[in-house]
């Protein structure tokens, strides 16, 4: 073994440097007022850490869409972009989230709401909210992220009841340590904070001390004769607090159990039976602050399929949402502060939205749209990124495979259009951007047709990408199986069409649809092999050099009303319309938008002359591909497609030749020679029909 290998002493070294210097150290309460003076944002509140976090790992601006991308989502910074988010509609919602979260930072109402993740399943609002959890997890490890609280001692020396164990008891509710401070005093020193802040906020905190330290508080206060120095002096510590979900501080997950064993004290706390005998029943020493509420507090309580929870269950919510507060059993109210998120699939919400009696809690719910990605481009980001985390095997994805499932997808998921000129493909398409110039397609009016159309939100219905990821894993597995060592579009389809009535997911209703939407897929892939295939069996770079600055002459010639010199006799001559027309109709450009096209590639001409660009028709995506199917259309009759088809004559010259065009546009060898037989007999069957 030859290299650099981690030893104890570096792993060790590595996990000191990545902890707080503080992390283990104690502070007086001096310190602390001497630190939020120095620092206010130390005294923030979780709406207001939670806003600042998104912020910090830094924010990109989408002019076109008016959208903030968080890089947390967008690139995810701390893990290599291992949990990245795609899709416009996704960051639209990441956006919508963010804003009601720093809304709530400035008091404006949604501090005191439910933000409720409403998608399908497999949308990645699970994921989104993992994300935020991990992000304050490492944000409040950070120096900009830091957030203290405190915890008492000595309590024996003054109690006398007080058992042993609990000489030393942390804040059970992990409070600001300014909530020590009687609620005179503290709004003197949070007026001083504010004054010194720089922030879109301002520092507020009417809390009051849980029932356990107020406790602590009256009896050390009694003893000091109201001399609070001596108080926090004496029996006071300030500590760092770090938020982590696994240790439920700061952080806390909550799903709902069985519907007959859901008990409040999961979310409010309970008796601590331990103690009763203690300290007595009523003695709130006797409490234990182990409920979910408690758990959150200064951070994010999780809400997994919330509104699954009995009715009278999510009561407690209304409190902990509009008073920030709880009201254990048998105990006095509890203030919190905690970003409190949910997150509900689609047949629960429609239950709940119609119930009448839910009105109160649905009136407390921010609710934000978590649709299924809507360009199949970056739906097939998202299975690329699944094939990149995974330990795949030795295979070649072949080109067109992730893209051709991710426009299944899509199909599945958006609305029919209305306008007789743009059928679904068309629209799925105009959705990934592909938009020529000159095309008569309104994506915006595209979208608020569907808005109207849908029940709730365009794709909040449709194929889940985790159908698809499943298949697309079976399908590797099956080829590694059949020994080949790619992956093609046809396999995956094949996947598709057997597995789609073996889903749980997908209603028997839509089985049709979805086999005719396949079969649309099928023949969007079968132009696109045949796209690669002429591309391998025509392409010329210098010919189409030659046609295209051809195409060009005749182009500022018509455009000009000129004449232009025949290249055979010299002569004169009118601009060649034929020519021109045999290049435009290969984009299906019809005779009545032929100057609008010319008058676009002129343009681009002149735009590229400025810039000092020389003239290549392979910068301009149109007129290459219009080049390249001429050249095709001129070169094919010499051709022998039977030969693309016969398996016999593969180590042929000009086939070997063809096969390694094809490797160069990212096929493997093997699937070279499928998309051959595949695309030739296409072809060969596509002339005998004409």
């Amino acid at each position: 073994m030859t290299g650099d290998i981690e030893t104890l002493e570096k792993l060790s070294t590595a996990y000191k440097e990545s902890m707080p210097a503080d992390l283990r150290e104690t502070k007086s309460f001096d310190w602390y007022l001497e630190e939020v003076y120095e620092d206010p944002k130390v005294a923030r509140n979780a709406h207001q850490r939670v806003a600042d976090m998104f912020d910090y790992y830094g924010t990109t601006y989408d002019e076109t869409e008016g959208v903030v991308e968080y890089r947390l989502a967008s690139e995810d910074p701390l893990h290599d972009g291992e949990n990245t988010f795609y899709g416009k509609v996704i960051h639209q919602s990441i956006h919508e989230f963010v804003n009601k979260v720093k809304s709530g930072a400035r008091r404006l109402g949604p501090e005191r709401r439910i933000k409720l993740l409403l998608g399908p399943v497999g949308s990645g609002k699970s994921h989104f909210d993992k994300q935020v959890r991990n992000y304050f997890e490492d944000y409040t490890l950070r120096e900009e992220g830091r957030m203290y609280t405190f915890r008492w001692t000595n309590l024996c020396d003054v109690i006398k009841d007080q058992d042993p164990a609990d000489d030393v008891v942390r804040s059970p509710m992990n409070q600001d340590p300014l909530v020590l401070l009687p609620l005179e005093q503290r709004q003197r020193v949070i007026e001083d904070l504010n004054e010194r802040l720089d922030a879109p906020y301002t520092i507020q905190n009417e809390q009051a001390l849980d029932p356990e330290s107020e406790f602590y508080m009256d009896k050390l206060l009694a003893y000091y004769d109201d001399d609070l120095q001596q108080v926090l002096e004496n029996h006071v510590e300030i500590v760092r607090f770090i938020a982590d979900e696994n240790k439920r501080q700061g952080i806390e997950t909550f799903e709902p159990k069985d519907k007959k064993n859901q008990d409040e004290t999961e979310l409010t706390g309970d008796v601590n039976y331990s103690k009763i005998a203690i300290y007595g029943e009523s003695d709130p020493r006797a409490f234990d602050y182990s409920g979910a509420f408690c758990n959150a507090n200064r951070g994010i309580f999780s809400g997994e399929e919330l509104l699954k929870l009995q009715r009278e269950f999510l009561y407690d919510f209304l409190h902990a949402t509009q008073e920030q507060t709880i009201k254990p059993k048998n105990n006095p109210r509890i203030d919190i502060d905690q970003v409190i998120v949910g997150r509900t699939n689609m047949p629960e919400y429609k239950d709940k939205k119609g119930d009448e009696k839910m009105e109160a809690f649905n009136d407390r719910t921010k609710r934000i749209d978590f649709p299924y990605v809507l360009s199949y481009e970056d739906e097939a980001s998202i299975y690329d990124k699944m094939l990149s985390n995974a330990d795949v095997p030795d295979i070649n994805v072949e080109p067109h495979t992730l893209e051709m499932a991710g426009l299944f997808g899509v199909l599945t998921r958006i609305e029919e259009p209305d306008a007789e000129t743009v059928d679904l493909l068309s629209k799925a398409k105009a959705y990934n951007g592909e938009i020529d110039e000159g095309d008569d397609v309104d994506v915006k009016k595209l979208r608020e047709e569907a808005a109207q159309k849908a029940e709730i939100g365009e794709g909040m219905v449709g194929i889940s990408p985790r159908f698809i990821g499943d298949e697309i894993a079976e399908a590797i597995m099956d080829s590694k199986h059949r020994s080949r060592g790619f992956l093609s579009p046809l396999t995956v389809f094949n996947f598709f069409e057997e597995n789609l009535e073996h889903h749980g997911s997908i209603p028997e209703d839509n089985f049709e649809k979805y086999y005719r939407y396949l079969e649309t897929v099928r023949e969007e892939y079968r132009e696109r092999a045949i796209e690669d295939v002429r591309h391998a069996l025509a392409y010329d770079v210098d010919e189409i050099q030659r046609q295209g600055e051809k195409y060009m002459d005749h182009v500022m010639a018509y455009i000009d009303d000129d004449t232009i010199e025949d290249e055979l006799t010299g002569r004169e001559q009118e601009p060649d319309e034929t020519f021109l027309r045999s290049v435009e109709e290969k984009l299906d450009v019809p005779e009545d938008r032929k100057d609008d096209f010319r008058q676009e590639v002129s343009n681009w001409v002149s735009r590229r002359a400025r810039e000092g660009e020389a003239f290549n028709p392979q910068d301009n995506e149109r007129l290459r591909r219009a080049l390249e199917r001429k050249l095709w259309e001129d070169k094919k009759h010499n051709i022998n497609f039977s030969a693309l088809v016969s398996a016999q004559e593969f180590d042929d010259d000009e086939r070997s030749a063809w096969i390694d065009a094809l490797i160069e546009q990212g096929y493997s060898e093997e699937g070279a020679k499928e998309v051959l037989e595949f695309a030739g007999a296409e072809v060969a069957k596509a002339e005998i029909d004409t």
